[in-house]
């Protein structure tokens, strides 16, 4: 596994798209699509590809919050084709490597999930986060979990 991490740019928007979870995970993401999308009106948030050599096998976003100036990853998705391979796992080590290497580094890195991803749950365990006790809700997200991986 060589992996590393991609602008998403006019060359490579559409592959990005195309990449698709399992339908019974489809409630788990938002569509990349609309990340992309999002990440045009909202400049702090920054769509990234992550490339198994020349193949794109998982879509992430991350950004940083203008109010509390925070960094979170507010998108991971693995396409189908690419589960349960260290891709996930793979993706998070290369995007907390590169939120560590920022000026404005934040003290913590947070995430956050719904409370029956299961899957979700043991992977960013796997690399160190840890459930804070904090839910959010709003209109897009429903109810999350949120965790915090120690950067500082």
């Amino acid at each position: 596994m060589t992996i590393h991490l991609k602008e998403i740019t006019k060359d490579n928007w559409e592959e990005c798209v195309l990449l698709k979870v399992s339908k019974e995970e489809e409630r788990f993401v938002a569509p990349n699509v609309f990340s992309i999308l999002q990440s045009q009106y909202e400049p702090d948030k920054v769509p990234l590809a992550v490339y198994n050599d020349e193949t794109m096998v998982v879509f992430l976003m991350y950004g940083r919050d203008p109010e509390d100036g925070r960094y979170w990853i507010l998108r991971l998705m693995i396409d189908k084709n690419y589960q349960r391979q260290g891709f996930g796992k793979a993706a998070l080590l290369e995007v907390i490597k590169l939120v560590k290497s920022f000026p404005d580094c934040s003290v913590d890195l947070t995430i956050s999930y719904k409370p029956d991803n299961e899957v979700a749950n043991r992977l960013y365990t796997s690399v160190g986060f840890t459930k804070t006790g904090e839910i959010l809700g709003d209109i897009y997200k429903k109810y999350e979990v949120v965790a915090r991986l120690i950067l500082k």
